[in-house]
């Protein structure tokens, strides 16, 4: 009795062994796995899409009309007691430097200029042309004197500026608000003048010349507002 219960044992033992390895060779070669994989996620890319409608206008607005980039100066949405609303704009080329006065139905579709920015660094002048490069591909590029305008006496070499581009081309620069600036040429201001506020006109080393106070010398840092070029403060 006791011989045939051991050998009941063996034999149980020795199925369930067989049972193990039979199960695990199903599920490894045979069974797939109900696990999905992991792929590395990406990011979404997002389509820039630049239509807007005349109700978007507004003043500094980029808008590309008969193939060219011009920026709202001025506008003014008017709802007329007869007929359909409309917006009234003064827009003013890019590339050009024109200014025309145009109007659009209220509502209808416009195209926006895609028009950005990007900083360069202006390095030096070329004749009649002043040298914007890329600090950190070197490149250069280049505008004429009348895309600068009045803005050059207030352009300094080393000045870190804002290059506008369209469809690959500088259209426009934009100079820092607060520009510093020195001092080469001023009259000396009268003792007891300091008391009552006045100003002297003082040229710079840009050749701009901007009224300052009376106690600002030759050789005085200063910093002017380009925008509107009046003297802000001593450096």
């Amino acid at each position: 009795m006791v011989a045939g219960i051991a050998t009941l044992k063996l034999n149980l033992s020795a199925f369930s062994s067989s049972m193990s390895i039979s199960t695990a060779s199903f599920s490894s070669s045979s069974f797939p796995s109900i696990l999905p994989m992991r792929t590395p996620s990406s990011k979404p890319r997002f389509l820039r899409i630049y239509a807007l409608t005349s109700n978007d206008i507004k003043v500094g607005t980029n808008l590309e009309v008969d193939g060219a980039p011009w920026r709202v100066m001025e506008f003014l949405h008017v709802k007329p007691g007869k007929g359909a609303a409309f917006v009234r704009t003064k827009l003013k080329n890019y590339i050009t430097g024109n200014t025309v006065e145009k109007t659009f139905r209220a509502g209808s579709s416009i195209d926006q200029a895609d028009v950005y920015k990007e900083t360069k660094q202006f390095t030096y002048k070329d004749g009649a042309q002043f040298v914007f490069m890329d600090l950190s591909t070197y490149e250069e590029f280049r505008l004429g004197e009348k895309e600068i305008g009045d803005r050059t006496k207030w352009l300094k070499e080393g000045m870190d500026c804002n290059l506008l581009l369209w469809n690959g081309k500088v259209i426009d620069v934009e100079l820092p608000i607060t520009v510093k600036l020195s001092v080469v040429d001023v009259d000396p201001g009268l003792k007891g003048d300091t008391a009552q506020g006045g100003t002297k006109p003082a040229t710079l080393d840009t050749g701009a010349v901007v009224n300052v106070p009376l106690f600002v010398n030759i050789g005085d840092e200063i910093l002017v507002d380009s925008r509107t070029g009046q003297y802000m403060s001593r450096a």
